[in-house]
């Protein structure tokens, strides 16, 4: 069978020595000296390995069977470090593992099953939609695209190549965050007019204003942008920076917002809204290195409730004294939720008011997520995964509105029947990003 075409020929690699999990540190399991069949052996190559590229592949190694023998990145020195890390874990390993500057090659190398996407946004679709097509099953970091368009076309790959492809959003595989959701859902919070979306992050902050220079000596700087339009290196906008630049991502609406949008829309079972109205400006850190809001508030609005998205970075004070969460505010009690736990708080002039005292966090979402992720490329059953493509690119493109609507500095209205805004100069200018350097979105 063409989805399992590598699960076996794979055995020759694993005897000698592929990385199975760590004996130190926190991957030390105790089944990492479990014996594994050869045909329940996967291989991952990680794209992207300083931030979450990394955190993805040790989640990833903590399941049997799954081995890392390939990782790429446009800066030496992250794949150093890596590797130590990967040392300290493994003694030996990292002489196994192959290292690319381009991602077209690990995509070329047969030895790779699955492919982990830890890019920069502005790199998630092409490389999401490259993998498919390179007949590779795909984990991407959210948000999964960096346009409306791009996330049409990552779906629209999924379905014609028929891989496995699991978005990022690993909340929706933590329990706390699921049972809260079938609350919301029992229907006991009564009528939920309004869900408030926040996210307070006082710890986040741009670089500082610094002259252009030379890249970092080991950095494929043309590599980095792929796609983006060319523009002198600054180290201000390099690595977690880039977030804050529109060349690249969307601020905190696309950083943070696609986790805990994710969830009010799910715990809504809401399409896409009507309309959209964000203000907000660069209000904390007008001194320093951003193009993205650093405080932004948008109101979208659905057939039968609102939502409010607020995001400030540079302070943690947020709603019910919590530096981000969702709050379904119902006739009978609010339900509020976030990484740590949730709790119904009740409505004291509700007619069948109920409260729920503070349920705490009881599992790792990450590593939740990825044992989902790795059940169904096994099994094939793409409908069990936990965040397929097609719920990362609703949420993605919810955000992406949001944004739009703050770069327009207008109300905007969706229409649901052509797919596009009502206002065209707003879909022409922002649907679809342009691609540059001989770069191109693939029609699929």
């Amino acid at each position: 069978m063409n989805t399992r075409r590598n699960f076996l020929r794979k055995t020759s690699l694993i005897a000698g020595g592929a990385v199975l999990g760590a004996s130190t540190g926190s991957l030390a399991l105790p089944y990492i000296t479990r014996r594994v069949a050869p045909a329940d052996r996967l291989n991952i190559g990680t794209i992207g390995i300083k931030g979450m590229g990394w955190s993805n592949t040790r989640s990833a190694l903590k399941i049997p069977g799954v081995n890392l023998v390939a990782v790429c990145d446009i800066d030496q020195g992250v794949i150093a470090d890596r590797m130590k890390d990967l040392e300290e874990m493994k003694p030996g390993a990292s002489a196994r593992v192959k290292k690319y500057g381009d991602y077209r090659q690990l995509l070329d190398d047969k030895d790779v099953d699955i492919v982990i996407i830890g890019t920069p946004d502005h790199w998630h679709a092409l490389q999401m939609i490259h993998a498919c097509e390179a007949g590779k099953d795909v984990y991407v970091e959210k948000p999964v695209g960096n346009s409306i368009e791009e996330c049409r076309r990552m779906v629209a790959a999924q379905k014609r190549y028929g891989k496995a492809v699991q978005a990022g959003q690993w909340q929706r595989s933590q329990q706390h965050f699921r049972d809260a959701v079938d609350f919301v859902q029992g229907g006991q919070l009564g009528n939920i007019r309004t869900v408030k979306v926040w996210c307070y992050q006082g710890w986040m902050k741009p670089g500082p204003v610094v002259p252009d220079s030379a890249p970092p000596q080991g950095v494929d700087y043309k590599q980095w942008l792929g796609p983006a339009p060319v523009r002198p290196f600054n180290s201000s906008r390099f690595h977690f920076n880039f977030r804050w630049f529109w060349d690249y991502a969307g601020g905190l609406m696309t950083d943070w917002g696609v986790h805990l949008i994710d969830y009010a829309l799910l715990g809504m079972k809401a399409d896409l809204p009507k309309s959209i109205a964000g203000l907000g400006g660069r209000f904390a850190y007008p001194d320093l290195y951003e193009e993205t809001p650093d405080t932004l508030t948008t109101l979208y609005e659905f057939d039968k409730f609102n939502m409010v998205w607020d995001s400030a970075m540079g302070i943690d004070n947020g709603s019910y004294g919590r530096d981000h969460g969702i709050a379904y505010i119902g006739n009978n009690g609010t339900l509020v939720l976030n990484r740590s736990g949730w709790e119904v708080i009740e409505e004291k002039k509700g007619e069948h008011k109920v409260s729920k005292p503070f349920v705490e966090r009881s599992d790792n979402g990450l590593d939740r997520h990825w044992e989902n992720f790795v059940d169904v490329v096994k099994t094939r059953r793409f409908e069990s995964l936990n965040c397929p493509i097609e719920a990362g690119a609703h949420v993605a493109t919810v955000a992406q509105m949001g944004n739009i609507s703050y770069l327009t500095g207008q109300k905007l209205v969706w229409d649901k029947s052509k797919g596009r805004f009502t206002d065209e100069a707003a879909n022409k200018k922002y649907l679809e990003k342009p691609y540059h350097n001989g770069y191109k979105l693939p029609k699929v």
